[in-house]
């Protein structure tokens, strides 16, 4: 996935990361290329240019106050204050990510840790010192601005959506002392989150279970992802069993914690006069509710294939019934390992009907040092692409297995560099950056190029078995089971809209009651497993989850008609990566054909799963 901070968010906080145990094979890999094998010399050439283009950020601030009630001056005026705001926040963007990227190739240093809060530092003083012009701009008359923009050759190609977006949200634009005290609220609003997090790393006393094979397994967070897809079935019934018990145990806690949260949406949507937390969410990118509640009823109708899909998997594990803990063990094992070359190698071939400018682009890119690729000690874990260098280009950390999870993350993750080099050459800095909402579509469409073109060459039928399990089950996790969450969220905020009283338990019986309808009438669920709800962290992100949904919903619809179609089909593709940030980006997928708030996209996932679901049929008859 992309880096939830992005260019213009990138000072929002710093995700936590934890050194994690390294294998053997992964510490011979990166001790083979040295330390971090990504080039952070094009941002800058050393610390000493970084520290001098920080404080020469920090000097320039004041000079946006000189424009403070002047931007209905003239067209001329508002051009040069937006150009100042806009170059501080590249010069700005590219401070952060030069020391984000040097604190992830070893989370153990302090140095770089005090560095990164010089840099986060920047960035609220960068945002205090702009936080009036959307007020401002609001205060001059929408004809005059028009006016403005046609008048001026800056504002018309690189600033006209910045100030159409601000008319547009007029309504919902406080005074500046509103936006100020809104502003400040911004810290008591993320406790709820900080809170529950602080109990599921720290203060919850995690239990301790002993397996068929006598060892001992705490079951944090952590121990339960290692151990939930343990081969031996009732290991399996015995982790869900003792973590989700853990979690029922703190019910009420993470129950206040959650009501918090919602509370805190209510009052925000409120505070800027939204009728619903779920408008307030959706109105900075212009996404309509209906897209939210067709996804939502689309996936509800196509459970159906979802449950298929389970009693496959039964069949598969040859297992007597189905079980909630059965859902994670791979359906066929693939004893193939995948060297950075071969990874490299195979996403090219993947994505060639992208044609010839991504594959120039790509392989391009892919040559150089961008990319930090292998685990280590101390190194940040995880994967994102990181387009914060805005002149220079995209880097990428990842940590890659040798399997073909390890080769899967390699082509999503350079999907999303490539949607950033092709935006970027499209748009001006102002217009480039794209929204999560788009973001998933490039990486994900990468992901389905990779398991075709792999599908294709396979030459054994448990290959082609394991590779049609790889695609079933990123339908389950990333379209149905976000989507599940989704709904969860909705539930739960129409219940405290409503007035209802919200409880630990409430929630738990809102959460066992979807996990029941998604997962149909033959999975076994024990009510304890309704306290799962309390183990999501992007609860905390308030309607954010369904978009990895609409985006997998997207990506399989533009990858079926290039591998179906020809050019036009690809450039339409390429036009929706293109068009970067330059408009909402629900009107920039409808005008690729792909209206998100129609069943249209959601039934032809539904569609393919089950055309993948009849493939794997088919070679176990």
């Amino acid at each position: 996935m992309t880096e939830l901070t992005r260019r213009d968010a990138l000072a929002a906080g710093v995700l936590a990361t934890l050194a994690t145990s390294v294998p053997a094979w992964a510490q011979n890999a990166a001790q083979a290329a040295g330390a971090a094998a990504w080039d952070l010399t094009e941002i800058y050439p050393n610390d000493a240019a970084w520290d001098a283009a920080r404080k020469g950020a920090l000097a320039a601030l004041p000079a946006i106050a000189k424009y403070k009630g002047r931007l209905g001056e003239s067209a001329a005026t508002l051009a040069e204050a937006l150009t100042l705001q806009s170059d501080l926040g590249k010069t700005i963007g590219r401070v952060y990510t030069y020391v984000s990227l040097k604190s992830d190739e070893d989370v153990r240093v302090a140095a770089w840790q005090e560095k990164q809060a010089q840099a986060i530092d920047l960035y609220t003083a960068f945002g205090e010192a702009t936080a009036w012009f959307a007020p401002e701009i609001l205060t001059i008359d929408k004809a005059k601005i028009q006016g403005f923009i046609a008048a001026d050759p800056a504002l018309k190609t690189r600033f006209d959506f910045y100030l159409a977006n601000i008319v547009r949200q007029a309504e919902h634009t406080l005074s500046p002392e509103g936006e100020a005290l809104l502003a400040s609220a911004t810290a008591p609003l993320q406790a709820p989150g900080d809170i529950s997090g602080q109990l599921r790393s720290s203060d919850i006393p995690w239990p301790t279970i002993k397996l068929s094979d006598g060892k001992q397994v705490r079951l944090d967070s952590q121990g339960y992802t290692l151990n939930r897809d343990a081969p031996n079935r009732a290991d399996r019934k015995a982790v869900f069993d003792a973590f989700w018990g853990a979690h029922g145990k703190f019910q009420n806690s993470f129950g206040a914690t959650y009501n918090a949260k919602v509370k805190g949406d209510i009052f925000y949507a409120k505070a800027r006069k939204y009728p619903t937390s779920l408008a307030a969410a959706l109105s900075g990118n212009n996404v309509p509710e209906a897209v939210y509640r067709t996804l939502v009823a689309e996936t509800n109708k196509g459970l159906p294939q979802l449950h298929r899909y389970f009693e496959l998997r039964r069949r598969m594990l040859e297992l007597p019934d189905i079980a909630y803990y059965d859902i994670y063990p791979p359906l066929v094992s693939l004893d193939r390992n995948f060297t950075l070359d071969q990874m490299r190698t195979l996403t090219l071939e993947a994505v060639k009907p992208l044609g010839p400018d991504y594959q120039a682009r790509i392989a391009k890119a892919t040559a150089a040092k961008w990319m930090d690729p292998w685990p280590r000690e101390g190194k940040r874990p995880g994967a994102y692409m990181n387009p914060g260098a805005y002149e220079v280009h995209p880097y990428l950390l990842l940590n890659l297995s040798e399997k073909y999870d390890g080769l899967s993350t390699y082509a999503h993750e350079w999907g999303h560099a490539l949607h950033s080099l092709l935006a970027n050459a499209a748009q001006p800095y102002e217009k480039a950056d794209y929204p999560i909402f788009l973001a998933e579509i490039a990486s994900t469409a990468n992901e389905q190029l990779l398991v075709a073109y792999m599908l294709k060459n396979a030459k054994t039928k448990e290959e082609k078995l394991f590779y049609l399990g790889q695609q079933m089950e990123n339908f389950r996790g990333t379209f149905y089971r976000q989507t599940m969450f989704a709904e969860f969220e909705l539930k739960a905020h129409d219940l405290a809209e409503a007035g209802e009283g919200l409880s630990g338990k409430k929630f738990t019986d809102v959460y066992f009651d979807l996990l029941k309808r998604y997962h149909g009438p033959k999975m076994g669920l024990d009510p304890a497993y309704g306290n799962e709800w309390a183990f999501i962290p992007h609860f905390y992100n308030s309607f954010y989850v369904y978009q990895y949904a609409t985006c997998i919903a997207a990506a399989t619809y533009f990858a079926q008609a290039i591998l179906k179609g020809g050019a036009k089909e690809r450039d339409n593709y390429l036009s929706v990566l293109k068009a970067g940030g330059s408009d909402y980006p629900v009107d920039i997928l409808k005008r690729a054909g792909l209206d998100m708030a129609s069943p249209a996209p959601y039934q032809a996932l539904v569609a393919t799963f089950k055309d993948t679901l009849d493939q794997a049929e088919a070679l176990l008859a």
